[in-house]
């Protein structure tokens, strides 16, 4: 499998074969059992780090072992992220950013819940269900943060029903994306508290 890795405009094709993939199943289940018991990104301390937030750790691993030219680590992290993430089109690694800028962007499925990695989790597990449209506008409002700026950057945040904690997007240069972003997580919200 190939999976793209852009850095800095630099577009990078990683060739991580399936059978790799599959000899390498038990070092994921360990990089897995390490992440269930909590993981430090960046400074917040993650309790039980979700699949997409997982899959932006091993995607700044993968930066360092490109940075240090580790073809081992780095094979291992690639395989570690299409194994976890199978709908992966891409990682965007941002050289200055921290864990959560780094982004998986995944191909779109049918359940409409496809988001761009580092993107707060839409449909997670806790979240209330089978609300009127009009209770689902007003629980949506009070889950989507509106978009605020940090330093140069844009972000919002989107409310965790499952850990109880807010998610942060991850850094958007531009306030007209970053508010587009938040209209998709908005209206992905409501969809997912309608149902």
């Amino acid at each position: 499998m190939i999976l793209k890795v852009v850095i800095d405009d630099q577009l990078l094709e990683l060739n991580v074969p399936e059978a790799f993939i599959e000899q390498a199943q038990d070092f994921f289940a360990r990089m897995d059992a390490d992440m269930d018991a909590g993981w430090q990104v960046d400074r917040e301390w993650v309790e039980q780090p979700g699949t997409l937030l997982r899959a932006q750790i091993a995607a700044n691993k993968l930066l360092t072992a490109l940075d240090n030219e580790d073809h081992k680590l780095g094979r291992l992290m690639a395989g570690y992220i299409i194994s976890r993430v199978p709908d992966v089109e891409s990682v965007e690694l941002n050289p200055a950013g921290e864990t959560r800028d780094q982004r998986i962007v995944r191909n779109e499925v049918d359940d409409g819940s496809a988001e761009e990695a580092g993107m707060p989790s839409i449909a997670h597990r806790g979240i209330p269900t089978s609300l009127s449209k009009l209770d689902a506008m007003a629980q949506a409002a009070k889950d989507v943060s509106q978009v605020f700026k940090m330093g140069r950057q844009y972000r919002f945040s989107v409310f965790n029903h499952e850990t109880g904690g807010w998610e942060e997007s991850p850094a958007i240069p531009d306030k007209a994306q970053a508010e587009a972003m938040r209209e998709h997580a908005f209206r992905s919200r409501f969809e997912a508290l309608c149902r």
